[in-house]
């Protein structure tokens, strides 16, 4: 089945608190998104990778080689917007799209091919992790009650699906939806998702304390 991947890297990383958005800062000599490229092109299951960016950084990957077709737009003011955008450069003959945050450039390619494989197999896979914290509800200022871990994940990503599957979840979305998490949008179809466990290596880069940790964990690797 022919794949396309969409690394969505068109926010602004407000909580980094940074002039340049997270996704373009360096790590390990490069920029983060860049290893994330390069990261999924090496999965043998992708056939094209879609990368996702602010307007002004669209002639910022210009540089960049990998072994695949890599074609780059523009985001939207969501998320559900910047996918929307990706989805929309995908080829007629695309049967699994694979959707992968930017700022997640440790990702191994054992995770993105286990995510596309049971996609293929059941239509919706959503890439997660296990809760180690213990997790509490609460009311108003309270604890309400303490949340059974075992019974949760959290979702992380790739999550991939059957592109005619993620087209009917985009019908049912207002664009300007607040929304952090793909396979919600295939949830609210009523379509079962897949879960494939993955790392607790595949770390979202939110705060200057996250690029520290993916530097030490790129020094330890190297």
């Amino acid at each position: 089945m022919n794949t396309t991947a969409i690394i969505v890297a068109a926010g602004t990383g407000s909580r980094f608190k940074s002039e340049i958005p997270k996704q373009f800062l360096d790590l390990a000599g490069k920029p983060i998104l860049v290893h994330t490229i390069e990261r999924v092109a090496s999965a043998p299951s992708v056939d094209t990778v879609i990368a996702v960016v602010p307007s002004e950084y669209v002639t910022e990957l210009g540089g960049i080689s990998i072994p695949k077709p890599l074609r780059v737009v523009t985001g939207g003011a969501t998320r559900a917007a910047s996918v929307f955008n990706g989805l929309n450069a995908v080829e007629d003959d695309c049967e699994i799209v694979a959707i992968h945050d930017g700022a997640r450039p440790l990702v191994s390619v054992d995770e993105i091919e286990r995510t596309i494989a049971k996609a293929k197999e059941m239509g919706a896979a959503c890439l997660v992790a296990p809760v180690t914290d213990t997790i509490k509800s609460i009311r108003g200022n309270e604890i309400a009650a303490t949340l059974d871990r075992d019974k949760l994940r959290r979702a992380l990503t790739p999550q991939a699906f059957r592109t005619d599957v993620l087209r009917r979840a985009f019908e049912a979305v207002e664009l300007n939806e607040s929304v952090t998490d793909d396979c919600y949008l295939v949830e609210k179809l009523g379509h079962p998702i897949a879960l494939v466990e993955g790392s607790v290596r595949n770390i979202k880069i939110t705060n200057a304390d996250d690029l520290q940790l993916a530097e030490m964990i790129y020094r330890n690797d190297a």
